[in-house]
């Protein structure tokens, strides 16, 4: 996943956002796609084509691109996708290799995903279609616990594994707290259950190979309150929205703003005879006397 995939991003305001991430948000493309869309003369805000990224766009504006107005974004979502080893975890790969995003059922829009998992890695992997809430997620201060089943090649001392609970530093980097477990020793291989509250890139497979165990099989099996479970490889199951507001905090559904295509002439029309409609309706009856009055006279008639 690019950087500008990544980035950290926040609801939009009346004062707008930016057009680039407008068209992320609407599941077109990514930002970087986005910036090299408006480069070549593809997006119109308001009749005017733009030539650079700097604009500022809010729910009241059109938007085109290719001449087409952009659907409104999606309301934030979130799917569990068990991925299998062989994929790697990024739109694009120079080495050509496949990758996660494409072997994603059609029906799904663009998604990004909750951190990665690198090539011979298995298991859950979380993809939503936000990636503000993707950033958010991957935050260490969540405290959030990435727990994987793993299988390594050799003799398991489980007293190494203890001293993993105080850090480690391999080669310069230093990890955090890992939390390891033997679960089994079956001959020269073993395996271990792994638990850690940041993940960064490659760090199980390090430390296992610092300390002698090269890793032989890695799959996650629960990413926070999120698990594998049952689910099976290559198979997409999408997070109730009850579920996932429950789990990262929300109150109600995270909506994104219904955009209004028309033409400002036409919103103000409309709105004019809406308030109009309004009025008369507000407006007391003045043609008539009350049927009550009406019976009331006929009755006083000799």
């Amino acid at each position: 996943m690019t950087t500008d995939e990544r980035d950290e991003t926040t609801s939009p305001a009346a004062a707008g956002e930016r057009i680039a991430k407008r068209l992320a948000r609407a599941g077109l493309c990514s930002r970087r796609d986005a910036e090299r869309w408006i480069a070549d003369r593809r997006v119109a805000v308001n009749g005017v084509v733009l030539d650079s990224p700097a604009c500022v766009v809010t729910a009241n504006d059109l938007i085109l691109v290719d001449g087409q107005p952009v659907s409104e974004p999606e309301r934030t979502r979130l799917w569990r996708y068990h991925k299998p080893a062989g994929l790697v975890t990024t739109h694009r790969d120079p080495e050509g290799r496949k990758t996660v995003f494409e072997t994603l059922p059609a029906d799904l829009p663009r998604v990004v995903s909750v951190g990665r998992l690198d090539l011979n890695s298995e298991g859950l992997l979380l993809l939503t279609n936000d990636g503000a809430l993707a950033r958010k997620m991957e935050l260490p201060s969540n405290g959030w616990v990435r727990r994987y089943r793993v299988r390594v090649h050799g003799e398991v001392d489980p007293v190494a594994l203890q001293r993993l609970e105080r850090g480690v530093t391999v080669e310069g980097q230093a990890y955090g707290s890992i939390k390891a477990t033997l679960d089994r020793q079956q001959g020269a291989n073993a395996w271990l259950t792994v638990a850690l509250h940041e993940g960064k890139n490659r760090e199980i497979r390090r430390v296992m190979e610092y300390l002698g165990w090269p890793v032989t099989r890695l799959i996650r099996v629960a990413y926070g309150p999120f698990q594998l479970g049952t689910l099976e490889e290559r198979a997409v199951d999408e997070v109730p929205g009850k579920v996932l507001r429950e789990q990262t905090g929300g109150a109600k559904p995270v909506l994104r703003p219904k955009v209004d295509s028309r033409p400002a002439g036409e919103r103000e029309k409309d709105e004019r005879l809406k308030e109009q409609d309004q009025r008369k309706k507000a407006a007391p009856l003045r043609h008539g006397p009350a049927k009550g009055n009406a019976d009331a006279n006929r009755r006083r008639k000799p």
